[in-house]
């Protein structure tokens, strides 16, 4: 078994493009966790913009700027993917989950510690469960592979908790889920 030098050179070379590649993945990755309110769609976007990139590459005119024009790409599908995920304010969302007589608002801080009261009453790991889901906006998918436990597990837990949730406040007003 020889090996002649095209082999050695094609194999450094090979290193090389892999380094790069590597390193332009971590810096659009980098981009888009900067630039997205919800971290864990990071690498979701740079997979999206390794996509565009490919379909594009044509549509690049100088082949030295393809690191600022890959971290354009992922910058603005970061800022795509918060649009995509943008929630209604609370204030827009009170009147929703007002009470019968509309009286009571999520934003008034009786109904604050009402909520913070009932979910210290709850076992901490549906009170997490709650807050991963609710709170903090994760996917369910994403909360089973946090605990490493199956999403069936999970969407039962998160249902279970609600209706404890939901008992704990009487089944009334702004905690009705």
């Amino acid at each position: 078994m020889t090996n002649s030098r095209g082999d050695i050179g094609s194999r450094e070379q090979s290193a090389i493009e892999d380094e790069l590649l590597n390193e332009l993945y971590r810096e659009m990755l980098r981009v888009a966790r900067h630039r997205l309110h919800h971290k864990s769609d990071a690498i979701d976007v740079v997979q999206e913009a390794w996509v565009r990139i490919l379909e594009k590459r044509d549509t690049l005119r100088e082949s030295n700027k393809i690191i600022p024009w890959a971290k354009t790409i992922a910058a603005n599908l970061a800022l795509n993917a918060n649009r995509a995920r943008r929630v209604k304010p609370v204030s827009e969302l009170s009147d929703s989950y007002a009470g019968e007589s509309g009286a009571m608002r999520l934003n008034e801080p009786e109904v604050i510690a009402e909520l913070s009261d009932i979910l210290g009453r709850l076992e901490p790991a549906t009170r997490t469960l709650l807050l991963y889901k609710f709170y903090y906006g994760f996917k369910d998918d994403e909360i089973a592979a946090a605990l490493q436990v199956p999403v069936g597990t999970i969407k039962a837990r998160i249902h279970r908790g609600k209706a404890r949730l939901k008992a704990e406040s009487g089944g009334t007003g702004a905690m009705d889920l």
